[in-house]
């Protein structure tokens, strides 16, 4: 049984988080969720409106997980707060996922703005959540202003190329003392694996299995991925080596020479 993670008052079995975007239809969405077991769904704010049918994502999800809202689609520091602030008002929940991007090509950070958005949001008592480059100075600077968990992107959002920089992301890990949790690029199965073996404390990922043929089988895939990845951090791996080093010992070989 895998340890448990702990960001801010809660504890959480898994260490996979999911998002709740792209999927051909709700009830997709609701099989991939439950097939992750995931207890952490992120939820855009701008994405909370009721469809045809009358529900709300918040409404199909309630009781189900623990909903992290998320500021996407801000692009300042004002609209990061406010729809912070919103959220906690339609929610009861100070929890919040904090996003300000910089440019639509990219959608990398502003990272003044991170700064600012995550000062404002925790001096008004949020759970701030950060979403960043994988960059040591901006993960400690995000920490030290009181974020409980830096979240640094893999590789750019949605495009699935996996851990690009996976040297940064260990830097980041020894030097924050908060949860590490790697948020955007992950493609397959293989990259939350590695993730997790880096001993980065989760995953956060939507397009790898929403937008993947059959985003169920998927999910699946990243639960074992992240318990595999895990497992693997605690066991702790062999050193790499230039050359070979014989798995059996040289005791008791016949010397044809004597």
């Amino acid at each position: 049984m895998l340890n448990t993670l702990t960001i801010a008052d809660k504890t959480f079995q898994s260490r996979l988080f999911i998002g709740t975007a792209q999927y051909p239809n709700h009830q997709v969405m609701l099989d991939a969720i439950e097939a992750s077991g995931a207890e952490v769904v992120t939820v855009a704010m701008r994405r909370t409106s009721r469809d045809s049918g009358g529900e709300s994502l918040f409404d199909l999800l309630g009781g189900r997980c623990h909903i992290l809202p998320n500021t996407a689609g801000c692009y300042t520091v004002r609209d990061a707060v406010l729809t912070a602030q919103l959220a906690r008002e339609a929610l009861g929940s100070n929890w919040i996922k904090l996003e300000v991007i910089g440019d639509d090509k990219t959608l990398f950070p502003d990272v003044e703005h991170l700064l600012r958005a995550a000062q404002e949001l925790v001096n008004d008592g949020f759970v701030v959540l950060p979403y960043c480059n994988d960059d040591p100075i901006t993960c400690q600077k995000l920490e030290d202003i009181g974020c409980a968990a830096v979240m640094p992107l893999g590789a750019p959002i949605g495009s699935g190329m996996g851990i690009r920089n996976p040297y940064n992301l260990q830097i980041i890990r020894e030097r924050c003392h908060v949860p590490v949790i790697v948020d955007a690029g992950v493609g397959t199965a293989s990259d939350a694996a590695i993730a997790l073996e880096l001993g980065c404390d989760g995953v956060l990922l939507n397009s790898a299995v929403a937008r993947s043929r059959d985003p169920v089988k998927m999910a699946r895939a990243m639960r074992l991925a992240i318990e595999s990845g895990r497992l693997a951090y605690e066991a702790g791996r062999i050193p790499r080596r230039l050359y070979a080093q014989a798995s059996t010992s040289s005791v008791g070989l016949i010397d044809s020479a004597e």
